[in-house]
């Protein structure tokens, strides 16, 4: 099999921004394109002493995943770091999940005081409350959480709605990643996403959201 291989200056493609190089439909020459992964920012919200923290725009079908960034989440409240979901642009958030979740946790004065257990009571089946996606942070001046959610082609109408969540919190001398894991088991459009404690206000930090190209 031979190598042919492109003279210099053979290639003539004006560059623009996040576009990668590919052949053309005809295969005949090169052309610029969406590159593909790219992270477009749509939202960003600053907690203040929030009930919760809502994102009610900017979910459609425009993008096939979303993700949203938890950055230095610290409550008011030891409690869960929760997330639920609307149809109906936020007015409820009551869609059906079905979940699983998994739990690691380290002590920081104690070597010894580890664990890796199924979390039976963080999990749903067929539960309209919130997800408990994230072990939360204790109220210590230094301690919160922080984390991702990715949110699976919520505009879809055919299929439910999958998402995935990994969070890491300090929790008093703990350290506790929480991997949660489920299905909104909708095939309505998801239009609208809240996170919130299962008790208190999430005090400070930010929720930032993507949409993925």
């Amino acid at each position: 099999m031979a190598l042919n291989k492109l003279k210099f200056n053979s290639i003539n493609v004006t560059p623009a921004a996040s576009k990668a190089i590919r052949f053309n439909s005809s295969a005949n020459g090169l052309e610029t394109a969406s590159a593909g992964g790219n992270l477009i920012k749509i939202a960003s919200t600053t907690a203040s002493s929030s009930s919760s923290v809502s994102f009610t725009s900017g979910i459609d079908s425009t993008y096939k995943e979303y993700i949203f960034f938890f950055n230095n989440l610290h409550p008011s409240e030891s409690a869960k770091f929760q997330v639920n979901f609307s149809i109906d642009g936020g007015s409820n958030y009551n869609v059906a999940k079905t979940t699983t979740a998994i739990q690691i946790y380290h002590n920081e004065t104690n070597d010894s005081d580890t664990g890796f257990t199924y979390s039976s009571g963080g999990d749903l089946a067929q539960g309209t409350g919130a997800a408990q996606i994230g072990q939360g942070a204790t109220t210590g001046n230094d301690e919160s959480l922080a984390g991702v959610l990715h949110l699976f082609d919520p505009s879809n109408t055919t299929f439910v709605k999958h998402f995935i969540a990994d969070t890491i919190s300090t929790n008093s001398s703990y350290a506790y990643r929480r991997l949660h894991a489920g299905y909104g088991n909708t095939t309505s459009a998801i239009n609208a996403v809240q996170f919130s404690q299962s008790a208190g206000n999430i005090d400070s930090g930010t929720i930032t959201m993507y949409g993925v190209l």
